[in-house]
């Protein structure tokens, strides 16, 4: 996948009920029974008689197969692909490339739960996490269900943590759950290998992480640090404000140019494992 741009869909005033901002609420669209997305009824639409002994009939071509040197020049197009982070506004799929071919700063101010939710779903997906921890009790449990008995989540201490050998085969992302004020890191962020640093709140590191994150994922903080937030990011007046309204499975994950609420939906095995949607862990 390219940069995780986001489309921009914030700036709503805050509201209550999902989590979301008001107007950004999820808006799953349904399909009547017996239609297709582009309207027209299925209902007769295509219909083949039936031949006695034969079937239905079936298409007309003349040629089914391709030749060496037509298939060399076939291409299929590939879309975005990732971690599937959440649900956006419309109901749709939020997706976050952590594993690609350059280099990715991720700052998340939140909870260790969503940061273990997004490990989970970046290993089922080939990755393999390492996580960096002052609270390594907490994350023990996540990392022995990770995988189904493979070690693909393994735990490290604070500072003792070793260059992973990241590649396209093996990708990696590495947590940094060090509290609000996270040493320097011996691993940084390269081709293959994306770094998220998790802070609980806003600590004398921040202005300088979120500066240099490339993405960064917002849970509900206190209006005091939206607003120092908001000066980092430049977010808007709405965006400030719906910050400290936020439910504790609303994200808006911003860059530069692009905002996205994001709501994160736990399967029913990370609901059994990490419990249900906090925001302080």
């Amino acid at each position: 996948m390219s940069a995780p741009t986001v489309p921009a869909f914030g700036g709503q005033r805050p509201g209550a009920g999902s989590g979301f901002p008001a107007g950004a609420e999820p808006r799953p669209s349904h399909l009547p029974q017996g239609s297709d997305p582009r309207g027209s009824s299925l209902a007769g639409a295509g219909r083949r008689t039936l031949r006695a002994a034969f079937g239905l009939l079936g298409p007309r071509r003349d040629r089914h197969t391709l030749s060496p040197g037509q298939l060399a020049g076939l291409s299929l197009p590939i879309g975005d692909d990732g971690v599937v982070i959440g649900i956006d506004a419309a109901g749709g799929p939020a997706v976050l490339a952590l594993s690609r071919p350059a280099r990715l700063d991720v700052v998340l101010v939140g909870s260790m739960w969503l940061a273990q939710v997004l490990s989970l779903r970046a290993a089922a997906t080939g990755a393999r996490v390492a996580v960096e921890t002052a609270r390594p009790q907490s994350w023990a449990p996540m990392a022995q269900a990770a995988g189904g008995g493979q070690q693909c989540v393994t735990v490290h201490e604070v500072g003792r943590i070793a260059p992973q050998g990241p590649s396209v085969h093996s990708p990696v992302v590495i947590v940094r759950d060090c509290g609000a004020r996270p040493p320097r890191s011996r691993v940084a962020a390269q081709s293959w290998q994306s770094v998220m640093t998790l802070l609980p709140y806003l600590g004398p590191s921040a202005p300088r992480l979120l500066a240099g994150a490339d993405v960064v994922g917002l849970q509900r903080v206190s209006p005091q640090e939206a607003e120092v937030i908001g000066q980092i990011m430049g977010l808007s007046e709405a965006d400030v404000t719906a910050l400290p309204t936020l439910g504790d499975n609303v994200t808006m994950w911003c860059t530069r140019k692009h905002r996205q609420f994001v709501m994160t939906q736990p399967t029913d095995a990370e609901s059994g494992l990490l419990g249900p949607a906090r925001r302080v862990d």
